[in-house]
């Protein structure tokens, strides 16, 4: 009998004993409540609760990649996009995130969209794109002051893609054919504009001495000869033949 009895209760003890231990890692804290009060933050390593007295939610302290579902953002002039987005935070205050806010994880999901789709509606299509690095830092900045009461520190975040429609994917696209074609015709009036300056420099240049102008007919015959053709039709200057004049 008294055997029985030590048997029954080594066995309470190793059951009390199983209840009771715990082991945490590194990363991980408990915190305790003691009949439903908060009585502290245990952790890492061996840490003992009294069963059905104290009860412990485990937190996770490192890096954790919030990955923002697809959100639909009107911009600052009319554009509808798609846009996702991935946020990094940390739990820094284990009791804040669990006694402050119902499901920490969720909640930060929540105000990630939230906030995506608040800042980006501020800007113009052209901003999302262009200053991206700025769209994220604000985003962060934001998050950060509003989840510093739950214990939530926000590393960082960035904008992964921003997805436009097929119809503003085309009209961007014509718009920046137009831009190409506006360009192209800027570089060739500015061409023209230069060529036109250098020929009526030249032809000044020329008609101050009608000896360099008898040259440079000289030499444009000798360029026209220099072609492979049977028959060669070139102009007679008049200066020539007041030349051929003056010699008879």
């Amino acid at each position: 009998m008294f055997s029985m009895t030590l048997l029954y209760s080594l066995v309470f003890i190793i059951i009390l004993l199983a209840l009771s231990i715990r082991i945490l890692r590194e990363y991980d804290r408990a915190v305790v409540f003691t009949l439903g009060r908060f009585t502290g933050v245990k952790g890492p390593g061996l840490i003992i609760l009294i069963p059905a007295v104290q009860q412990m939610v485990k937190v996770d302290l490192r890096t954790i990649v919030l990955d923002v579902p697809t959100q639909d953002v009107i911009s600052h002039d009319n554009v509808s996009v798609h846009v996702n987005a991935v946020v990094y935070f940390r739990v820094l205050d284990p009791q804040k995130a669990i006694i402050q806010v119902e499901k920490f994880y969720d909640a930060t999901s929540q105000l990630a969209q939230t906030t995506l789709r608040s800042v980006l509606g501020q800007h113009e299509l052209d901003e999302m794109l262009s200053e991206r690095e700025k769209l994220n830092a604000d985003i962060q900045e934001i998050l950060d002051k509003q989840t510093d009461a739950w214990g939530i520190k926000i590393a960082n975040v960035e904008i992964k893609h921003i997805d436009l429609d097929d119809n503003m994917v085309r009209a961007i696209a014509k718009q920046a054919e137009a831009e190409r074609e506006r360009r192209a015709k800027v570089i060739h009036a500015q061409g023209e504009l230069q060529a036109s300056e250098a020929l009526l420099s030249a032809a000044n240049v020329l008609s101050q001495n009608p000896q360099s102008m008898q040259l440079r007919y000289l030499q444009t015959l000798s360029d026209i000869s220099g072609e492979k053709t049977n028959t060669l039709v070139f102009p007679f200057p008049i200066e020539f033949s007041q030349i051929f004049k003056s010699k008879d």
